[in-house]
């Protein structure tokens, strides 16, 4: 009767971690766009039709384009004008709709107004994350942890894989909600981790990737740095194996790429590739096995 009941309760968590992991990852997608700017530059703030992007959560679609309107022309795009050059025909022609019934010379509509990544991909992704990391961690109080950091982890995979680039104000952020965070869960038991390790990873993971960032600032861009203080701090919560087991991790995912881009000579030994989202997909992959092992 108790394994049924434990059963049920593992069920639930499950279930509940991957409507999380969809509501929070269709939040995603404008974020990931005003965030997606090459380095050196702002944050986006307009859409591509030159239009202001109000916020941070929700979907990358631009009412203001999808009716027509026109932005500010410049480095973000065109405007969305209506209409060609020419359209109304020769002098003294009368303008007659045209078949969708739209008179000459008002706004175009514009079927696709998307200005960033796609809603669907981004949900469906945290939604598989969230339920994976809560079916290995089942009940256990870090599964609150996990579920909060995760879709901070796909945002930031999801910006390096566009422009190669880790921004501070997620990065830095992420690790100290990670030691917090676990810090309360060493509070509540039957936790499964240490919270000393926890520290101890983020310090010598980050330390690592600082020695590769200053022998190749080519390879190792500072953003994986201080990307890999938070998960140093999530692998370091099961303990040393499962730190080295998701750093490996990491490193091998990155050296597949690259070597898949070689094959298809889509790049050479001097091509750049964005390590972010190896460096999350590492620490997902020894979080599942650490807490498979707990």
């Amino acid at each position: 009767m108790s394994t049924a009941t434990g059963l049920d309760s593992d069920l639930v968590v499950v279930l509940v971690a991957a409507l999380w992991g969809a509501a929070t990852g269709a939040l995603l997608p404008r974020a990931a766009y005003r965030f997606s700017a090459p380095a050196g530059e702002a944050w986006r703030e307009r859409c591509p039709g030159g239009h202001p992007v109000r916020g941070w959560l929700g979907r990358a679609r631009c009412g203001q384009c999808a009716a027509g309107e026109s932005g500010h022309s410049g480095e973000f795009g065109r405007s969305e004008q209506s209409g060609h050059s020419g359209e109304s025909g020769r002098s003294g022609e009368s303008r007659r709709p045209g078949r969708s019934g739209r008179e000459p010379g008002q706004p175009r509509r514009s079927a696709d107004a998307r200005y960033g990544p796609r809603t669907a991909p981004l949900a469906l992704v945290t939604a598989l994350v969230c339920a994976a990391l809560a079916a290995a961690t089942g009940t256990r109080p870090e599964v609150a942890v996990w579920l909060l950091l995760a879709p901070v982890g796909v945002l930031l995979a999801a910006v390096d894989l566009k422009v190669r680039r880790l921004p501070d104000p997620l990065t830095l952020p992420l690790a100290g909600a990670a030691l917090v965070l676990l810090g309360l869960a060493a509070l509540v038991p039957e936790h499964a981790g240490e919270w000393s390790t926890a520290l101890l990873g983020a310090l010598v993971l980050g330390a690592g990737y600082l020695v590769l960032f200053l022998v190749n600032p080519a390879g190792m861009g500072f953003g994986d740095v201080k990307l890999a203080l938070a998960a140093g701090a999530v692998l370091g919560w099961y303990g040393w194996p499962t730190l080295m087991l998701g750093t490996f991790a990491g490193f091998l995912l990155g050296a597949l790429y690259g070597g898949a881009l070689l094959v298809a000579r889509r790049a050479d030994r001097k091509t750049a590739i964005p390590f972010g989202p190896f460096l999350v997909a590492g620490a997902f992959l020894g979080i599942l096995a650490g807490a498979y092992a707990a």
